[in-house]
């Protein structure tokens, strides 16, 4: 960390504006994985907790105790094995999983729209290497792509060491983190904002142009690791005899020439050190028999006491359903034992239940047939009486036709009478005017003949 504030000091502040920061890409989703960015907005750390930071210092301090890795999803949340393509995890369009702390508190500073001085707070921080990191990761989602190399330029070789990995296991420098931002567009299970392929190519060109610095150990810590070494090889030494180099023999020479020679030169204490090595060994090669055996015999007493607890259960169970069985059968006689009984009990009241049955439907139909024959009579004395009504409306008719009848040949006697008068008396007229006209006519002609 020493130098850190220089390096900070010294970076250039191109694409910014005083001390506002500009932002890249997407301004509601911080270019984040949508499956990411819906895990986030639902989480209950983010809802509830992280809502009630409402300033910069309070996130801060909360990354400070709760970020422990800056991968995107817990460990063991996200289940990815077998998925392939655009399922594989990476793209974020298959299962999802617990959104990590450090991914929350990421998008609670977007949302605190944070300022080109608080974001220089962040990536010089000097309390923890994950306030830092996070910083850096801010930079890489929301920065444009032509400035990140600005950003990044004064930390390429920061050695300040951090574990990425939920659960441990992958710890990198800071400088080995920024290097993977710039030059590789995977970060786990997720991926970074596309850097355009021109902006790439410098930002790759001036990569190899600067070469990584080799980290050089401090001479305490040399030493330490010198006599940490000697330590262990000291150990190692102690588990076997001591021996020293002989010069290599040929294939040819005598072995127990050479094993004389060797016993003669180290003397009795190689011998008894030698004989104690290889008790010691058989003496292990008899614990891990023993052992085996011991494993086996336990094994077979398992599968013996576990087929023996099968064959009970079997057992127990065929008793069991037999015992139903019977029970059923001794149940269903018993049920028809007491049916018969209930049946001989019941069968007189029965006979009186049919008897009344019987009584009744008689007394029914012969009501209803007294009814039938009270309809019919009703409808004979109607129909009686209508025909009498009628009987009667016809004689009236044909009275008043009759009467009628008579009237009109009445007057149509009147009026021949009449008519033969009439005629009568025309036809005496007519004859007493032509006695009239002979009479005249006869006076006319008796002065002519005179």
């Amino acid at each position: 960390m020493a130098g850190l504030g220089n390096q900070a000091m010294n970076k250039p502040a191109s694409g910014k504006h005083g001390n506002v920061l500009p932002l890249w890409g997407n301004e509601k989703t911080m270019n984040l994985n949508p499956m990411i960015l819906t895990n986030v907005l639902s989480s209950p750390y983010f809802k509830v907790q992280l809502y009630e930071l409402k300033t910069y210092h309070e996130v801060v301090d909360e990354i400070y105790f709760k970020v422990t890795h800056v991968e995107p999803w817990e460990k063991g949340s996200r289940k990815t094995a077998g998925q392939t393509g655009m399922c594989g995890g990476v793209r974020g369009v298959g299962t999802g999983g617990i959104v990590s702390t450090a991914f929350c508190l990421l998008y609670k500073l977007f949302t605190l729209k944070l300022t080109r001085k608080q974001l220089m707070g962040l990536i010089t921080h000097t309390d923890s290497p994950y306030i830092r990191a996070l910083g850096f990761m801010y930079i890489r989602y929301t920065q444009p792509p032509a400035d990140l190399i600005d950003w990044y330029d004064g930390f390429m070789d920061d050695e300040e060491e951090l574990d990425v990995k939920a659960g441990g296991g992958c710890v990198m420098t800071v400088g080995e983190m920024l290097r993977s931002f710039l030059t590789k567009l995977e970060w786990f299970s997720t991926l970074f904002p596309r850097i355009p392929v021109p902006v790439q190519k410098s930002i790759d060109q001036q990569m190899k142009s600067r070469p990584r610095k080799v980290p050089q150990k401090e001479p305490q810590e040399e030493e330490e690791a010198f006599e940490e070494s000697g330590r262990q090889g000291e150990r190692r030494r102690s588990r076997s005899p001591r021996r020293t180099p002989s010069p290599r023999r040929s294939p040819k020479r005598s072995r127990s020439r050479s094993h004389h020679r060797e016993r003669d030169r180290h003397g009795p204490s190689y011998d008894r050190e030698l004989e104690r090595e290889r008790e010691r060994q058989r003496k292990e090669r008899d614990a891990r028999e023993r052992d085996r055996e011991r494993r086996r015999s336990r094994s077979a007493e398992r599968n013996h006491q576990e087929r023996r607890e099968r064959r009970r259960s079997r057992s127990g169970s065929r008793d069991k359903r037999s015992e139903r069985k019977d029970k059923e059968r001794d149940g269903g006689d018993d049920r028809n034992k007491r049916k018969e009984r209930d049946h001989h009990r019941e069968r007189p009241a029965e006979r009186d239940r049919s008897r009344e049955r019987k009584s009744d439907d008689r007394r029914h139909k012969d009501e209803r047939e007294r009814h039938r024959d009270e309809r019919k009579a009703k409808k004979l004395s109607r129909s009686r009486s209508r025909e009498r009504r009628h009987k009667s409306a016809g004689d009236d008719k044909s009275r008043k036709r009759d009467s009628s009848h008579g009237r009109e040949k009445e007057r149509d006697g009147e009026q021949r009478s009449h008519k033969r008068s009439r005629s009568r008396e025309r036809s005496h007229h007519q004859r007493e005017a032509s006695t009239d006209h002979s009479k005249h006519a006869d006076r006319r002609r008796s002065p002519s003949v005179e």
